[in-house]
């Protein structure tokens, strides 16, 4: 669609028409495939909407698969709630519940039509995420058990993703999109006034550079940051000390993206595309790595953001992880490309286009 726009009034003049049709476009984030360039061209990917339905499945450290008895759906995020018997995941722009005993998938997210990203406070009482209920997608959190509404935990005029909340509840670490620096990895002091409160609660940057930091975990003693960063010129797993100071180290050695820690704090898994990788940690007396390690190759559904689309149980032992149904669409074939489109722009939305 396209509208004409008066720049000097900021304001639109007539109707939208529709200047491209048969576009792909995503039915659970609305993406559109297509883009313009500055000389004129267009580019698009032809098609319809497409759903999309996944299935969420248990991997073990040797790749052996088991599925979740949960209905398929257009997962990704999934996340184990501290006493491991909950899934909070995301399915068309809002947070769902999914109890592994009783088998029943809930709704938990009603306010705001985006709210993604859940986090399970350590007393699994509430979750976070980010909603754009306020405008901007900042950071929320909601009783776990659904009571209540959306409680804004801070505002900012930037995309705030959350990552992990530090063992005791204290510390919520996230990741901000600046147009200026890019992703940079933020802290937020939870036991300052609440937003409600007129107070706004304390946020810290832990790590802001040119480059882009993202998916910040701390690790289970809240003593270490994992992260992901591509100051190497592609995304490698590098671990901090927190609040430091300190060294730092590379954790994967050929690309790495989506760390989580396993629970019991000794090792750090993370993707290097379709490879779940595994190194060993040792922290004390002093910090020590291993080699990486493969644990299974299959391909799994990737992280479509910098942020982890997969979780590791409690124990340890297994994996949850997003998996492609059979009857996913087919991968497109195809691309236009459209030259001088800006000529056809004009005879299309003639009153004011340049």
């Amino acid at each position: 669609m396209a509208v004409a726009f008066d720049p000097e009034r900021l304001q639109i003049k007539g109707t939208s028409v529709p200047v491209v049709e048969g576009v792909v476009q995503s039915i659970s984030s609305g993406a559109a495939q297509y883009s313009i360039s500055t000389t004129g061209s267009l580019v698009y990917v032809p098609g319809g909407v497409q759903g999309v339905e996944r299935k969420l499945v248990w991997v073990d450290r040797n790749g052996e698969e088991q599925p979740v008895a949960a209905p398929a759906h257009a997962y990704e995020s999934p996340r184990f709630s501290p006493d491991g018997q909950r899934i909070a995941v995301v399915s068309d722009g809002q947070v769902w519940l999914y109890d592994l005993s009783r088998e029943t998938l809930t709704r938990l997210t009603f306010e705001g039509s985006v709210n993604s990203r859940p986090v399970w406070t350590p007393d699994g009482k509430r979750i976070a995420f980010f909603s754009n209920k306020a405008g901007s997608l900042n950071l929320f959190w909601q009783l776990a058990d659904g009571s209540g509404g959306l409680e804004r935990l801070a505002t900012s005029d930037f995309i705030d993703v959350p990552q992990s909340f530090s063992p005791d509840g204290q510390l919520l670490a996230f990741h901000e999109v600046n147009p200026t620096t890019g992703n940079d990895i933020m802290v937020l002091r939870m036991g300052d006034p609440s937003a409600g409160s007129g107070q706004a609660r304390k946020v810290q940057p832990f790590l802001r550079t040119p480059f882009n930091e993202s998916d910040p975990r701390f690790s289970p003693d809240g003593r270490w940051m994992a992260y992901m960063s591509d100051e190497s010129g592609r995304y490698e797993i590098y671990v901090q000390p927190y609040p430091g100071p300190g060294g730092k180290w590379q954790i994967s050695t050929d690309g790495g993206t989506e760390p989580v820690w396993n629970p019991n704090g000794r090792e750090l898994f993370y993707r290097n595309g379709n490879k779940m990788m595994a190194v060993e940690i040792t922290t004390k007396p002093n910090f020590a790595l291993g080699n990486p390690q493969i644990l299974f190759e299959r391909p799994y559904v990737l992280a479509t953001v910098p942020v982890s689309n997969y979780d590791v149980s409690p124990d340890g032992r297994r994996f949850l992880m997003v998996k492609p149904t059979e009857q996913a669409p087919a991968a497109p074939t195809q691309i236009n490309v459209v030259l001088n489109w800006f000529e056809e722009l004009k005879r299309r939305v003639p009153s004011g286009t340049k």
